[in-house]
Order: C-alpha cells, then sequence, then structure tokens
C-alpha cells in the first residue's frame, strides 16, 4: 500500500543574501514561513518544485520540506527545518535578534 502524502512547503536560499526563503502560493519567495503555501497534492509539489528550480536568478538549492498545518500557517515537523529557520547559531543576531 502506498504511503499517504506528507504536506510540504517549497524551500530555497535567496541567491544573494543567503537568507532561507519559502514560496508562496502567489509564486514570490517570502522569509517568514508562516506565508508559505502548503501543499497538500503530491503532483502540485513536484510542479512548484519544478518551477522554482528555474529560478536559479533568485533563489539556490530549491528542495520540499515536509511540515503540518499550524495556527499560523505551516510548521517543521523536523527540528532541522526549525532550526534552519532561525538563522545562523554562531551567535545572536538576524532572524534571532528580532524574537
Amino acid at each position: 500500500m502506498p504511503r499517504a502524502f506528507t504536506p510540504k512547503v517549497v524551500t530555497a536560499n535567496a541567491l544573494l543574501e543567503g537568507d532561507v526563503v519559502y514560496l508562496t502560493a502567489d509564486d514570490r519567495w517570502t522569509r517568514q514561513l508562516s506565508e508559505a503555501e502548503l501543499l497538500t497534492d503530491e503532483a502540485v509539489a513536484a510542479e512548484r518544485l519544478l518551477s522554482a528550480e528555474r529560478r536559479q536568478a533568485e533563489i539556490v538549492g530549491a528542495y520540499l520540506v515536509d511540515m503540518v498545518a499550524g495556527d499560523n500557517g505551516p510548521e517543521p515537523t523536523h527540528f532541522r527545518e526549525g532550526f534552519r529557520r532561525t538563522g545562523p547559531s554562531n551567535y545572536h543576531h538576524g532572524k534571532q535578534a528580532e524574537v
């Protein structure tokens, strides 16, 4: 029996700044996970990833990441993605300073 599809979000890194970015439903890149498009259909997720990978002038390293629907938008299912969205861990700056 095939395994059920886990909802996903398209993520990458902004080409110039290196920030973690997420693809929104209106096809723009955002640094806020809460604005990301939660993909619940496997075929649509694959198509959105292919579309994102063609945007090499904007991003690098696009991939699909497992998420669940949360009260404030998508939430990561793995600690790596939760950690990744907070930015560098070498000292308190950037996104970490905003919290």
